[in-house]
């Protein structure tokens, strides 16, 4: 949990500017960029052996909700990264790390057996002043990244979608912490939420939100978060649900069963999912689903998912976002999960919190622990083993 914890704060740290050189850094960022938020809708196919990208649109969203001091990613996360470079000098201006529906996808039984799928996904980035060039990097096997796909777009070409965000439900402000640029800018939105339910949603936001921030270090970090909530109505109560023959139709398009994964939340309605956000300025979000069976998901700098009626609510969003907000993986070993693709033996992972324990290496938190702690720890698992039979059995139920 302190590892997590540390992790999670350095990852606030990368979003909010504190440093007295803010305003000489935001000159800078003026110089290359407008002030404004792109998107770059993507198209992304392939199996568990081949992947290729296509743009489906570039958007222009509101005001540049990010940092205009860190525009560079150092953290390492992330299964790929993208990179804004200066068409003409290939300078970075802009990289950031991220996790995606499709890296997860391509690690399915489905996609190992040769099965294609299209995912749609997006990147934001600030406008560029000037032609770019867009490149996509995957993590490889031996831990790096790896260039899979480029493409130059040009600010001035007519392709670039400029028309008006459709306004769809009311949003209000839950926490004002300070302004976009040099706040962590969270966008909470609800699906399976009727126009009928407005009281509901807005009770699981006050909630649910009031869980996250009773909660390290959210807690201490309070005041660098704006929140905002925004409740697209939907035609039908509660979400989609596979199994139990439940098919809603909903703003957000969430889903159970999402890989055939029975508690796993998703949603595959990207498009729709992005031009409802745009809305408001974001940098992290969390879609409620208007249900009582336990299920959500997280994947890093996509969003979070979280059935808000079971009994578990606040744990699962605290859980998930940790998975969104700073790219945790999962420390258990009894839930079942929708990936089957791991870290290849003889390889750190990337995720902050999990660590491989390779030779000659220090551990990522070592400055966490204890002096005299024996490294493996001894962790009593027959004793986990039993406790965690009991939940899981209390879960399914």
């Amino acid at each position: 949990m302190t590892a997590s914890r540390s992790l999670v704060a350095l990852c606030l740290s990368l979003l909010v500017a504190t440093s007295a050189a803010a305003a000489q850094q935001a000159t800078a960022f003026d110089a290359d960029f407008t002030g404004a938020t792109w998107r770059l809708d993507l198209f992304h196919s392939g199996t568990a052996g081949e992947e290729h990208f296509a743009v489906d649109s570039v958007r222009r969203e509101g005001p540049w909700p990010g940092s205009r001091v860190q525009l560079e990613d150092t953290s390492g996360l992330g299964k790929y990264f993208l990179e804004v470079r200066d068409g003409a000098t290939h300078r970075v201006l802009f990289s950031h790390g991220f996790a995606s529906i499709y890296g997860e996808w391509e690690t399915t039984g489905e996609a190992q057996k040769g099965v294609w799928r299209t995912i749609h996904e997006s990147v934001r980035f600030p406008e560029p002043r000037r032609p770019v060039d867009v490149v996509l990097k995957k993590r490889q096997d031996d831990g790096s990244f790896g260039e899979i796909y480029s493409t130059p777009i040009d600010p001035a070409g007519r392709t670039v979608d400029r028309s008006p965000i459709p306004e769809v439900g009311e949003a209000w402000t839950v926490l004002e912490g300070g302004p976009v640029e040099t706040s962590v800018d969270l966008l909470i939105l609800g699906d399976g939420y009727t126009a009928g339910d407005s009281d509901v949603f807005e009770a699981d936001v006050e909630r649910l939100t009031a869980a996250l921030f009773a909660t390290e270090p959210f807690r201490s970090r309070k005041g660098s978060f704006n929140v905002r909530a925004l409740m697209p109505p939907s035609h039908d109560a509660g979400v989609t649900d596979p199994r139990a023959g439940a098919w809603h139709n909903t703003a957000l398009g969430l889903t159970y069963n999402a890989f055939d994964s029975e508690r796993y939340v998703l949603t595959f309605a990207n498009r729709r999912l992005r031009e409802i956000a745009a809305q408001q300025p974001y940098d992290a979000l969390i879609l409620l689903a208007n249900n009582r069976k336990y299920g959500g998901g997280g994947i890093y700098e996509l969003w979070t998912t979280a059935a808000a009626h079971n009994a578990e609510d606040a744990y699962l969003v605290v859980h998930e976002f940790g998975h969104s907000f700073a790219g945790l993986g999962d420390e258990y070993y009894t839930s079942q999960v929708s990936y089957q693709g791991f870290t290849k033996p003889g390889v750190e992972p990337w995720e902050p919190n999990v660590t491989a324990l390779l030779p000659g290496q220090n551990l990522k938190w070592s400055d966490l622990v204890q002096e005299g702690t024996p490294i493996p720890t001894p962790w009593h698992q027959d004793a986990y083993d039993e406790i965690s039979v009991a939940y899981q059995e209390q879960r399914q139920k």
